[in-house]
């Protein structure tokens, strides 16, 4: 029996030739989850169980197909608690978006597409979601993009009871009803099991208490009965209001012995409890030998192929110049050419939208100037920075170009797993981190941000630019804008030189080291704006000593320049200086990739941040680190 096409409600109530359809797939698709984590010996299969029905009705109903997986206008489904993945691809085989002999053999096969939790890579999943709590954030970037793009579809977002207590949760139901996300429809499973057993033992909280104080609207439902189901998603978002579907389900629902039973959650059932369970739904044992002996072969099916969002359309503008001492911090730069790239496109239908999200620091990261210019895409997050991590990922993938602008602490630090997802994920967020180093310096050693570059440096696919004075980083912005992928940029907050290297016809260049001064007795390779503390050690290495040393400034320091090392290696001892762990920065990649390209370094020193600091000037504290210029001066001599 085939089942019926019901994408975006064409009938106002299921009938009962719709319903047994329903119902005989829901057992196929249990027996093929009940077959995947067997075959794997690991999975879990009781929540795959109970949320089954969720699963099959939501593919069913979203206008999302196998046909428009790809685009962009239509619905988007995120399921948040991935770990039932199996039972996520058991519903994607009954509508079509895969194949259920290849999953059920190759269910967390290594080089398989059907990985233990889920990922983009297998059609009709839009985000490989990783700790629990994470899907509803997901869906409100989804939702606020569809609003940026004028486009009309829902977002459904599946998740489990157990991570209701999480704070993430919580951040994005607040912003979903702020920004009046009626499209966003969630479904809880509400088995009341977890791990460590009762959900209400292990962490009490009243679920509809906790969702109708954000001003969401509550419907319980039988999380089990197909028609319930169909009304209550087609009757979502009719109040004024994002909904939430609390399923009142039972986990291992259909299972015999797995049913309410904890152990269940994380394990498969022995042979025999397999064989009596599948009988039970109707179908042969034999299913299990099948994929077994199919498992022996290697995977055929690796994915959908999964990339970057592509390069957005938007016009960038003219840079500005800055010249002079002290004319501007670089985040001023940053804020400057953010409003005038956002006017610049702002309201036009050919341009790809701009979102700039805050959480509550517009004065401190200068984004004003675009709120000003372009207010209806300025989001107001409140400070709820988890959530605008994921939330700005996965607004990319749907059609914008998203601008979270962040203290480097709250930014990478803080929310250091999101920005993870949004790697793996490979999204297309624009991170602005405005407080980096020891550049905020009297807010002494909790903010100060000396690990941006080794967290960066731990992902595969983020790009990061430290800029190096305000002309740099108006450049640098106008390209992040235009520039497909996740893309970090660290500018400071005190006013810096603009130095005229970087004005004129300049384009700044991604992994390209700029010479900033020549000479024949070393080099200092620095990081950002410490390149100009850099030119004053180079100074007074030629007034006191008279040696002549090279200042080469570096802004993407997970691509380290490896023309401008070959070139500094000839001319004789080699420092790095970065107001970053000393260990894990700049210096410590310079030095890894040398040995990988077989470029033979003379002696070399890395400068750097080696303790946490002390609270006070930028200035002072650069001083107390042995990364002033004098500093830098007499690192230099200690490495001749």
């Amino acid at each position: 029996m085939s089942l019926p096409v019901l994408n975006n409600f064409p009938v106002e109530h299921l009938n009962d030739e719709q319903l047994s359809s329903l119902a005989a797939a829901a057992k196929r698709a249990r027996v093929a989850a009940l077959t995947m984590v067997t075959a794997a010996k690991s999975g879990h299969p009781a929540g795959a169980f109970s949320s089954m029905e969720m699963f099959m009705s939501v593919f069913g109903v979203a206008n999302l197909t196998p046909k428009n997986c790809d685009s962009l206008d239509r619905d988007f489904v995120v399921v948040s608690h991935g770990h039932t993945s199996a039972g996520v691809y058991a519903a994607l085989s009954e509508w079509g978006f895969v194949d259920r002999e290849e999953a059920m053999a190759h269910f967390r096969n290594c080089g398989s597409a059907f990985q233990g939790h889920v990922t983009r890579e297998v059609p009709g999943i839009d985000w490989g979601t990783g700790n629990l709590g994470q899907g509803l954030s997901a869906g409100v970037g989804f939702a606020i993009a569809q609003r940026a793009n004028g486009r009309k579809g829902r977002v459904y977002v599946l998740m489990g009871d157990g991570g209701q207590t999480k704070g993430q949760i919580a951040e994005a139901r607040r912003i979903a009803f702020k920004e009046k996300l009626t499209n966003v429809v969630a479904l809880v499973d509400w088995n009341n099991i977890q791990i460590s057993g009762d959900r209400r033992k292990v962490m009490p909280c009243d679920l509809p208490a906790l969702w109708a104080a954000d001003g969401w609207e509550v419907v319980e439902c039988d999380g089990h009965s197909f028609p319930k189901l169909y009304d209550a998603l087609k009757n979502a978002g009719k109040n004024g209001k994002p909904t939430v579907l609390l399923c009142h389900t039972i986990i291992g629902k259909d299972g015999l012995g797995m049913e309410d039973i904890p152990d269940y959650h994380g394990k498969p059932p022995a042979r025999e409890m397999y064989d009596e369970i599948v009988k039970h739904l109707g179908d042969s044992p034999e299913v299990l030998d099948k994929a077994l002996a199919r498992r022996k072969t290697p995977p055929v099916y690796k994915g959908r192929k999964v990339d970057f969002p592509p390069a957005p359309s938007i016009e960038t503008g003219k840079p500005f110049d800055y010249e002079g001492v002290k004319v501007s911090d670089n985040r001023g730069a940053f804020g400057k050419a953010l409003a005038d790239v956002g006017k610049l496109n702002y309201g036009k239908a050919d341009k790809t939208p701009i979102i700039v999200f805050d959480c509550d620091l517009m004065p401190s990261v200068m984004t004003k100037g675009f709120k000003e210019n372009c207010p209806d895409n300025f989001i107001q997050c409140g400070i709820q920075e988890h959530c605008v991590a994921t939330m700005s990922g996965t607004a990319s993938i749907a059609g914008v170009v998203p601008v979270w602008a962040e203290f480097g602490v709250f930014g990478i630090d803080e929310v250091f797993n999101q920005q993870r997802l949004n790697d793996i994920n490979h999204a297309g967020n624009k991170t602005v981190l405005t407080h980096v180093g020891l550049d905020v310096g009297e807010d002494g050693k909790t903010h100060q941000c000396i690990d941006y570059v080794g967290l960066m440096r731990n992902m595969f696919g983020w790009k990061l630019v430290v800029p190096v004075d305000p002309n740099q980083t108006d450049r640098a912005t106008r390209w992040m804008l235009k520039t497909s992928g996740d893309i970090c940029l660290a500018v400071g907050r005190s006013k810096v030189d603009g130095l005229k290297e970087f004005t004129g016809d300049y384009e700044f260049e991604y992994g390209k080291a700029v010479k900033l001064r020549s000479g024949k007795d070393g080099s200092i390779f620095a990081l950002g704006y410490m390149a100009q503390i850099a030119l004053k050690a180079a100074e007074i290495l030629a007034k006191e000593n008279n040696l002549e040393v090279s200042v080469y400034a570096v802004s993407s320091p997970l691509a380290p320049d490896m023309e401008a090392l070959k070139e500094a290696a000839k001319s004789g001892p080699i420092i790095t200086v970065e107001d970053h762990h000393v260990d894990t920065g700049m210096g410590s990649i310079m030095i890894i990739e040398a040995a990988r390209a077989g470029i033979a370094l003379p002696k070399i020193k890395t400068l750097g941040v080696d303790h946490y600091g002390a609270s006070g000037t930028s200035d002072a504290v650069r001083v107390e680190m042995g990364i002033s210029a004098e500093g830098i001066a007499a690192g230099f001599l200690k490495a001749r």
